[in-house]
């Protein structure tokens, strides 16, 4: 997905405050979909899978069910632990011991879709710099090793030998929800799609500032070149009223501006076109400007009424406002550029993401590829994801994006998805040992409610 995707759980129902790809779900994954872009991760040409299950293309079964629906769970207690205000990555939030992975509640089914997700980002993972502080990509090797030898039934038994739950911080866990929308488009602009879905503009910039200072190592700006000065691309107000026509190109034109604009947070979708086909399209880029959840201004505004404060309920309420509605999405200066896909969604790692297995993380809390136990007071959250993607609004020790895939259950489920919990991270046996004062940024307690 892309790295600017904002989650659709709470975040999008409160957009959306915060701050995927396209199929028919498949035992609560999903068939052949688009790119998923998750808020956080250009999409990019994904890289060669590993050979075995979960290989590129392919979807795997979640061995999860959902509906929509919030079923309640009972989450795990987290330790009670102190830490640091000032850390800013796993590794300074510090880490403590998590339960036995053999006692966590996870069924075989949901075992070997992680598995599969699991070996698919392999080599990211061993290749990868990890930026949580906590691995070091030959850490991985042993189990990835083992993941491609697992035999029928034994995912769990796998799971059990080669990883040691961890907690990160005060392991109080949020997860919202995202998916691969669908929505009706053209190529060719005619009466009733006049909303047009732009490619990345020529004259947009892309600068890394830390080849001009390491202090600035890191960090990037996006703008365009005025004159002799690079200034700030144009925001959604501008390129609403045409700012970039003939900068450009339009890849399809929407049917629905609030469509348009939920596409952008997604990062990815399938646009159908009037003759029934799809066309897919995923994340190219971004405009540079800071993302601003309409969600929020909506409801502190009081627009939006109880029981309204969903993505569905968000939608509703643009499209009965169509003028109002545009300017309250004008407030969110971000915008997205997309490209056509001809591949199935694709996380942060470049990767297929797949519905009830994938999920978005922070990089400096979780090294992308890990997997992760959530254990939420929502039954269809709880369980064992794999950290492929990334987003715009996940951000912080514990914040995960749960991908649900494409169709009306995911839509249903991402739209409001708003779980708390506790979050256990899977990492390879031995990590614990070997982190020098793993305990430092975090004093251990007795175990609390989460």
């Amino acid at each position: 997905m892309n790295a600017h995707r904002a989650s659709v759980g709470l975040a999008l129902a409160l957009a959306l405050s915060a701050c995927g790809g396209r199929i028919v779900p498949v035992d609560g994954g999903y068939a052949p979909p688009t790119k998923v872009s998750g808020p956080s991760r250009p999409n990019r040409t994904p890289a060669a899978p590993p050979h075995g299950s979960g290989a590129q293309g392919q979807t795997i079964a979640s061995g999860r069910s959902f509906d929509g629906r919030i079923q309640p769970a009972t989450p795990l207690l987290a330790t009670a632990v102190t830490v640091d205000p000032a850390a800013t990555t796993a590794a300074t939030a510090g880490v403590v011991p998590g339960p036995a992975i053999a006692t966590l509640p996870i069924n075989e089914a949901q075992a070997e879709a992680a598995r599969q997700a699991f070996l698919t980002s392999c080599p990211g993972l061993m290749r990868r710099a990890d930026a949580s502080g906590l691995t070091r990509g030959a850490d991985w090797q042993p189990a990835c090793a083992a993941a491609a030898g697992v035999p029928r039934g034994g995912a769990r038994a796998f799971f059990a030998t080669y990883f040691e739950a961890v907690q990160v911080g005060d392991g109080r866990a949020f997860a919202t929800g995202y998916y691969e929308p669908e929505i009706a488009a053209s190529r060719d602009r005619r009466a009733g799609y006049e909303v047009p879905i732009y490619a990345r503009p020529e004259d947009l910039i892309d600068v890394d500032l830390g080849q001009f200072s390491d202090a600035l190592k890191g960090k990037k700006v996006r703008g365009r070149v005025q004159g002799s000065a690079l200034v700030p691309y144009y925001d959604r107000a501008a390129i609403d009223r045409g700012a970039i026509q003939g900068r450009a190109p339009v890849l399809a034109w929407g049917a629905d501006e609030a469509a348009v604009f939920f596409l952008q947070i997604q990062g990815s979708g399938r646009l159908r076109l009037p003759n029934g086909e799809i066309m897919r399209v995923g994340y190219d880029t971004q405009n540079g400007r800071d993302y601003t959840g309409i969600g929020a201004l909506m409801k502190a505004r009081g627009l939006l009424q109880p029981g309204q404060t969903s993505m569905q309920g968000i939608v509703a309420w643009l499209r009965a406002h169509p003028e109002e509605g545009r300017a309250i999405m004008e407030e969110n200066k971000s915008f997205v550029f997309f490209r056509e896909l001809d591949t199935p969604p694709v996380g942060a790692m470049g990767y297929v993401v797949n519905g009830g297995v994938s999920a978005a993380a922070d990089v400096k809390y979780v090294p992308l590829g890990a997997p992760v136990f959530l254990s939420m007071d929502r039954q269809d959250a709880t369980g064992l994801w794999v950290a492929q993607d990334t987003g715009g609004a996940i951000k912080g020790s514990n914040r995960f994006d749960t991908f649900w895939g494409a169709g009306p259950a995911a839509e249903a489920t991402a739209g409001g998805m708003a779980a708390r919990g506790t979050a256990f991270l899977l990492l390879p046996v031995g990590t614990l040992t070997r982190l020098p004062g793993a305990l430092s940024g975090a004093a251990a307690g007795a175990p609390a409610q989460p």
